[in-house]
């Protein structure tokens, strides 16, 4: 399935830490589009040299010069580092921080040009979730969907491995909560399949739920009870169903999501094989999805002569 342009109907990106991290993010563009990926999303996780990048000013000029030589745009970015500094931290002075994060990625995203932060579906990670946390986790979304509203900038829930979000219905109760044009879903393949099977539910049931709300989509493997670091083709992700789905609810942003892994083997490789993976995944699910919306063929009678 293609638009008008002949080009595919989606935009398939590449995540960051895919690649060793001792490249540059001028090296790690130049290294998507040679594997055939359409994007790169950046990382701001929880280490101190990822949290200092929201401090960027110079090096996102750099960067987008960078994007337009290479012609490959960052058009999300996975927001981590709420993880060490949550929105729903009972500490005043973290949950102080967790703000002043998402106020600074709002920023770089904008002056990026990313369309999507995916933030954590969790009200803290390190702590014992209770009452207080959700009371605190929802007064701070609240005002970070005004921070993102402001700069017109998506902010989307991934599901977690943990109770709190780790499917998209539950993610749509915040949704509902605080409905904005900038709070959406991102979910995690390999975590909702986890929770489907966890719950005695179905993924892609589970995602068609999120209708009119997945901004994007990380394709990424799992096992039972293991969410990371599974090659694609050797986990349970039913990558035909969620991309099907995805697709039929208008979503056409997705992201390889894995791990650079120093012991297997030629990174490089690595990439351009999960690109063909993921691609003939979701071609022959826009092939499908053509075929279901292709008209009924027209019956045209001929013309009847005039016979008076």
């Amino acid at each position: 399935m293609t638009n008008n342009s002949g080009a595919p109907c989606y935009r398939l990106g590449l995540y960051e830490k895919s690649m060793p991290g001792s490249l540059g993010i001028a090296q790690k563009l130049a290294e998507a589009r040679k594997a055939g990926f359409d994007y790169l999303e950046l990382s701001i996780d929880e280490t101190d040299e990822k949290l200092g990048r929201l401090e960027w000013k110079e090096e996102t000029v750099a960067l987008r010069c960078g994007m337009e030589k290479t012609g490959v745009p960052i058009l999300s970015i996975c927001l981590s580092g709420h993880r060490r500094f949550p929105l729903g931290d009972p500490d005043p002075a973290a949950a102080r921080r967790s703000l002043e994060i998402m106020e600074s990625a709002v920023s770089l995203a904008s002056r990026l040009g990313a369309r999507v932060i995916q933030i954590a579906g969790y009200d803290v990670y390190y702590k014992e979730s209770n009452e207080d946390t959700r009371r605190i986790f929802a007064g701070n979304l609240e005002r970070s969907v005004e921070m993102a509203s402001r700069e017109g900038v998506t902010l989307a829930f991934e599901t977690m491995e943990t109770p709190f979000i780790d499917t998209v219905e539950k993610a749509l109760y915040w949704i509902k909560r605080f409905p904005s044009p900038f709070l959406q879903i991102y979910p995690d393949t390999g975590n909702i399949t986890n929770a489907a099977l966890l719950y005695g539910g179905k993924a892609d049931e589970d995602l068609a739920k999120g209708a009119g709300h997945i901004a994007a989509l990380h394709l990424k493997e799992s096992k039972p009870g293991i969410y990371r670091e599974v090659p694609y083709g050797e986990g349970h992700v039913d990558f035909a169903a969620l991309a099907g789905s995805a697709l039929r609810l208008g979503t056409r942003l997705f992201v390889g999501e894995f791990w650079y892994n120093k012991d297997g083997g030629d990174w490089r490789t690595t990439l351009r094989e999960n690109n063909k993976f993921l691609r003939d995944v979701l071609d022959a699910a826009a092939e499908t999805l053509r075929k279901e919306r292709r008209p009924p063929a027209q019956i045209h009678k001929p013309e009847q002569g005039n016979t008076d």
